[in-house]
């Protein structure tokens, strides 16, 4: 089976027909993966700010890394909810330029956090009561938040330019506002 047709499989799913066809599937698995997400660079921002020397100064580097924890599981909540979003149009998502630089990003981000556990991660103990983590750990701090300010935009941006395309047929469903409010 070549990646085309997989990606058709994806979307021919009755969980994927499921979540387009509800009124209110996507948007909530959306909701959700905006709040993992807002988790996620949340978390990291903590320490990044940390590593660079501008917040939480007097707490132990390690200390403060403690929270990476929440990191995972809002992570696990997004890779959740975005593969449940992307299951619902698998071809328009993944033919989205944004969409693979997005992935790219993420990809990144997880090598530039390997980059810093294997150099100023490895010593931590040096300095961890320091002000600011080492000249390595700041550039891998620095390179997080960008990366993952950059995640956040791209994001977005998918959303903008997927909106409208369809890879299956979008039902004839009339929808009576009124019926909504009541």
């Amino acid at each position: 089976m070549d990646f085309a047709a997989f990606l058709k499989t994806l979307e021919s799913t009755s969980l994927a027909g499921w979540i387009r066809d509800s009124l209110y599937a996507f948007p909530f698995i959306e909701s959700f993966h905006v709040i993992g997400l807002t988790l996620v660079f949340g978390t990291i921002a903590i320490v990044d700010l940390r590593l660079l020397g501008i917040a939480s100064t007097y707490r132990p580097f390690t200390r403060v890394a403690e929270i990476l924890k929440w990191t995972w599981a809002a992570f696990g909540l997004t890779i959740l909810t975005g593969s449940l979003m992307f299951i619902t149009n698998a071809s328009v998502y993944f033919s989205n330029v944004q969409f693979r630089w997005k992935i790219l990003l993420i990809a990144l981000s997880g090598l530039n956090m390997v980059v810093f556990e294997l150099t100023s991660g490895r010593n931590v103990r040096r300095w961890d009561n320091d002000r600011s983590a080492p000249p390595l750990g700041k550039l891998a701090a620095v390179l997080s938040i960008a990366l993952w300010i950059t995640v956040i935009f791209l994001g977005r941006w998918v959303g903008f330019t997927t909106t409208g395309k369809s890879a299956a047929p979008t039902p004839d469903i009339e929808i009576n506002l009124d019926d909504l409010f009541k």
